[in-house]
């Protein structure tokens, strides 16, 4: 699978969801920060908020539940139009269920993990997902700097995939920009949520494609150095 670019609507102006989605129109997925000032020290938007963009955005929506109990609350998202939901491993009280629910529902279950939970105690879970989500910056808020200490566990879990097989994304979050997104790509990410990056730019759909080029070019002289 190639790179894909799922900008953050946290960045976005939130009066205007609609327009913005439509600024990005290139962007592969609409990734929607959801917080519930319990989990993560902010509070952001809910099931209505994503219910209402997903009727008129062209790209399919990415929820990203920064909230705790989301064995309780995640199966509304789908239900709300979220194409992907992804709910943190730190605050599922039952993971395996929970993602086979969101799955049973029709939309792909992705499982995060804060920067410091390791892969390793879930790699077993692996099978039961479509995508996993290593976060870049602590959760809570968006424009923090990217956390380089966080690449050693992208490249093992692109190891722990690849070993497990499957067709399973693996996304980061955090700082992702035109500085960053290289060293993401080169470990193994292939999803990319990026934020100010794109809603900072003059131009928000070419910074896009621009960062989209960049992974790309990154994950070819990745795989060229593989190559056995």
């Amino acid at each position: 699978m190639g790179i894909q670019i799922t900008p953050s609507m946290l960045a976005s102006d939130f009066a205007n969801l609609e327009a913005e989605a439509a600024r990005i129109s290139g962007a592969d997925w609409l990734h929607m920060d959801v917080m519930d000032n319990h989990f993560v020290p902010n509070l952001t938007l809910g099931a209505p908020v994503i219910e209402a963009l997903a009727k008129v955005a062209s790209q399919p929506i990415d929820a990203h539940l920064m909230i705790e109990d989301p064995d309780r609350w995640a199966p509304a998202y789908v239900e709300a139009g979220a194409s992907s939901v992804t709910f943190h491993v730190e605050a599922a009280a039952a993971p395996v269920r929970l993602a086979r629910e969101i799955r049973a529902k029709g939309a792909r279950a992705s499982m995060a993990l804060k920067p410091a939970t390791p892969i390793e105690p879930y790699a077993d879970m692996l099978p039961e997902l479509d995508m996993v989500l290593i976060m870049t910056v602590e959760p809570g808020f968006g424009g923090q700097k990217f956390l380089d200490l966080c690449l050693p566990k992208i490249r093992r879990t692109r190891e722990l995939i690849k070993r497990h097989g499957g067709d399973i994304w693996l996304q980061v979050d955090g700082g992702v920009s035109v500085e960053t997104i290289e060293r993401c790509a080169d470990a193994g990410a292939d999803v990319f949520v990026a934020g100010s990056a794109v809603f900072g730019a003059d131009d928000p759909d070419d910074m896009v494609s621009r960062l989209r080029a960049l992974g790309a070019s990154a994950q070819g002289s990745h795989a060229g150095r593989h190559v056995h």
